[in-house]
């Protein structure tokens, strides 16, 4: 009900979700008789963070992080990096008291950023789609590059540290981890694919990020990567192979974990805030300590974000660059089509090597259309809030270090100050930003051409209506009709929805056929999802027109 309460109360104000949740957990531990809530670090880390990643990987379309990966990954790896070490060597170069090893820990804790807040707020407030995808895929990717170097400052700490170890130990974590997370997220839609019960399905699907936890922490590469990998590949195939009415209750169960787990992590870790402040009192330690600590480390995590978006945005490759490649893929494609294959081999290679030609086409009209501008800068340096990883691996410090009380308390405090801070001003620095919204004449344009685009190809792959047979039986001229028409309202993206007057015969064959063209129309989606052409929400409004009609044909082969 708190959570509820908070989420209601947050639409209406603008505040934070997260931060209402800290606040109403920090009063409620002052309520008579509620219990002191100590959070095991490995609830967090194993029970709700592999979850919570897994939600939002399922949802991210891979051409979209694709053609953002060199911007994700200097911002969820390289920057982490630095950010850890910048804090780590500065803080205990002013605070002495604080060593070295537990310094980089406390950077290696605040340096992954969390964009649940950032993007709820970009999509209410028109942020473009490019930007919102960078700050999803550097919150996916960010917690194990952050979590692979806690590890390592927490073996520095008892003694155990190795330059090179800890670099053998972070390529073994990418690796070992993409090879798990692709396995178990290709196995998972293999297994969901046979099963025709949604429920089941999604029952599946909640197993899914812990079994590629597990394994590959017990590998010893890293958990959490492997669970982002798992996502990805199960939600680029499950879109493509799963039944519609089974993404949909996918997407509402995890939608709704996720909001869950979320907030009752916030919620209980109010509730601990108390007692942490507390503890510091009582190990001899002051809040001045605390402060001073914290406004170091959020001065130091700005600075290193936005010198290291303006080193990147410098770095970018130049339009010359771009246009040379479009005059080599234009040539290469002049030369493909003299050449005329003999063998079905060759003929298949020619398709993929112009299906490349076509996703490189795609890709630098998307540079073109949709370049990172200052103005994205400004929005993605101002959107470092900090979440649910910089809490739950604060807890993991070990409780014997040094200043362990002052360390966790300062991730709580940065924490909140970002919320407050950077999420409490972000929808007013958007506003005043004035991006630009895609006309809805554009949208609607594109959602039909890109229809246009994938029933011609599904017309090419199935054949034309009057060739269509069962059972070796020309259709009815009736059926014919009937699909026709049904084929028109999905091109005109309207309600196909008509009561049936037909014998039960008739009936079923325009089922059939129209199942039939459905199929190629989502094989022909799918072709145009991985070449890139179109923005995604236009493939996501698609991917809407085509599951309605699934579900309607479900629906009618049931009466």
């Amino acid at each position: 009900m708190v959570v509820v309460i908070a989420s209601v109360f947050s639409r209406r104000t603008g505040v934070a979700t997260p931060l209402l949740l800290l606040v109403f957990g920090v009063a409620a531990s002052y309520i008579p008789g509620v219990p002191v809530v100590r959070l095991e670090p490995e609830w967090i880390l194993s029970g709700v963070l592999p979850p919570l990643l897994y939600a939002d990987a399922v949802r991210l379309p891979l051409t979209d992080l694709r053609r953002n990966i060199r911007m994700i990954t200097w911002l969820s790896v390289v920057l982490v990096i630095v950010t850890a070490l910048a804090i780590g060597v500065t803080i205990h170069l002013i605070f002495p008291d604080i060593p070295i090893a537990l310094a980089i820990a406390l950077g290696a804790v605040v340096s992954p950023t969390d964009a649940i807040a950032a993007t709820a707020i970009g999509h209410r407030m028109g942020l473009p789609g490019r930007t919102t995808t960078i700050l999803e895929g550097e919150s996916l990717l960010n917690d194990a590059s952050a979590l692979v170097i806690l590890k390592a400052a927490i073996a520095a700490l008892a003694g155990g540290f190795s330059l090179m170890s800890a670099g053998a130990a972070f390529v073994w974590a990418i690796i070992g981890a993409s090879i798990v997370g692709a396995a178990i997220g290709w196995a998972a839609v293999a297994v969901r694919t046979r099963l025709h019960d949604p429920i089941l399905i999604s029952c599946i699907s909640f197993a899914v990020p812990f079994v590629a936890y597990f394994p590959a922490e017990e590998i010893g590469s890293s958990g959490v990567l492997a669970v982002v990998v798992a996502g990805l590949v199960a939600g680029a195939r499950g879109r493509h192979r799963l039944p519609a009415r089974a993404r949909q209750v996918d997407s509402t169960n995890w939608t709704t974990i996720e909001f869950l787990l979320q907030s009752a992590v916030f919620l209980l870790m109010g509730m601990q805030l108390p007692n942490l402040i507390q503890q510091v009192g009582t190990d001899g330690a002051d809040l001045l300590l605390v402060v001073g600590i914290s406004g170091v480390t959020l001065a130091i995590m700005l600075v290193v974000r936005v010198v290291g978006l303006l080193a990147r945005y410098m770095w970018a490759p130049s339009p010359k660059r771009a246009e040379s490649i479009r005059e080599r893929l234009v040539d290469l494609d002049a030369r493909l089509d003299e050449y005329e294959p003999d063998r079905p081999l060759e003929r298949h290679r020619l398709e993929r090597l112009r299906k490349r030609i076509a996703r490189g086409h795609a890709d630098i009209e998307f540079e073109r259309a949709q370049p990172i501008t200052g103005r994205d800068l400004v929005v993605l340096s101002w959107s470092g809030m900090r979440g649910v990883v910089t809490l739950a691996a604060a807890m993991t410090i070990p409780h014997d270090a040094p200043h362990y009380a002052v360390i966790v308390l300062v991730a709580f405090t940065v924490a909140a100050f970002t919320l407050l801070v950077f999420g409490g001003t972000l929808p007013w620095l958007i506003d005043r930003l004035a991006f630009e919204e895609i006309p809805v004449s554009v949208r609607r344009r594109e959602v039909g051409n890109l229809l246009e685009t994938i029933l011609d190809t599904a017309v090419d792959n199935v054949g034309h209506l009057e060739d269509q047979t069962i059972d070796g039986e020309r259709i009815d001229p009736v059926v014919i009709e009937r699909v026709r028409f049904y084929l028109d309202q999905i091109a005109a993206a309207r309600d196909t929805h008509q009561r049936s007057s037909q014998a039960p015969d008739v009936r079923e064959q325009a089922i059939r056929i129209q199942r039939r063209y459905l199929s190629a129309l989502r094989d022909a989606l799918y072709e145009e999802q991985s070449i890139g052409s179109y923005n995604s929400r236009t493939y996501d409004r698609v991917t809407v027109i085509l599951d309605r009609e699934e579900g309607r044909l479900d629906s009618v082969g049931r009466i």
